[in-house]
């Protein structure tokens, strides 16, 4: 069994409630999904064939590999995934994984901890957010919004009411569009709307500005 692997790496958890931790990536290629802001276009297509056992050989060979994320592309877009998952966390790693929240997260053992990135207007592909997947989210799990405009925070605010009650609000992410839209006004409508919900910046990219690649 094996999975097309674009990159595994080792950084600085940049993009999740683990910020600022050491975790190794494992960036999987192919995605469903073409998000206008996508920087990581590279993973549509480039990669390479590995074993799960090679995958876990390399995930070892890091000074600290208790932290890992699965990320891509779209994990979900290989059928093989769940088996990476599971196998990770039978070893007793914590295990994230980033979806873009339109191919059912279910298929992820639950131990996961399941990020999904739901698709907001300036994307392009809202239209391919799986709506069920609302209810399949559990409530160790994070959901991240990526925020361009004015219409794709409003799009935000009414998916937050769809949210299960027992789903914890410091658990939803907020980040502004690199570039698009400065972290004080999405910080400015958040503080005036009182939602409860975390401002998040891309720390990776506040680290090494200049790198796209292993990081």
């Amino acid at each position: 069994m094996s999975l097309r692997i674009n990159e595994i790496f080792y950084s600085i958890q940049g993009e999740s409630l683990y910020a600022g931790l050491p975790c190794v990536f494992i960036r999987l290629t192919g995605c469903n999904l073409r998000c206008a802001y996508c920087d990581t276009r590279y993973a549509y297509e480039e990669g390479m064939d590995m074993t799960i056992p090679e995958i876990l050989s390399r995930i070892e060979s890091y000074p600290a590999s208790t932290l890992v994320e699965i990320t891509g592309g779209e994990p979900l877009f290989q059928e093989e995934t769940p088996v990476l998952v599971k196998q990770l966390l039978d070893q007793g790693r914590t295990v994230l994984m980033e979806t873009n929240g339109s191919l059912d997260i279910s298929r992820i053992d639950s131990r996961c901890i399941r990020i999904m990135d739901i698709k907001c207007p300036s994307s392009r592909m809202h239209a391919h957010n799986d709506p069920d997947n609302l209810r399949r989210i559990g409530p160790h799990d994070q959901i991240k919004f990526i925020i361009e405009t004015p219409s794709d925070y409003v799009y935000a605010l009414n998916i937050l009411k769809q949210l299960p009650p027992d789903f914890p609000r410091s658990s939803v992410l907020f980040s502004p569009a690199s570039g698009s839209l400065s972290p004080s006004l999405l910080a400015k409508w958040m503080l005036q709307d009182g939602l409860g919900v975390r401002l998040h910046l891309q720390l990776h990219k506040l680290i090494w500005p200049n790198t796209e690649r292993g990081v």
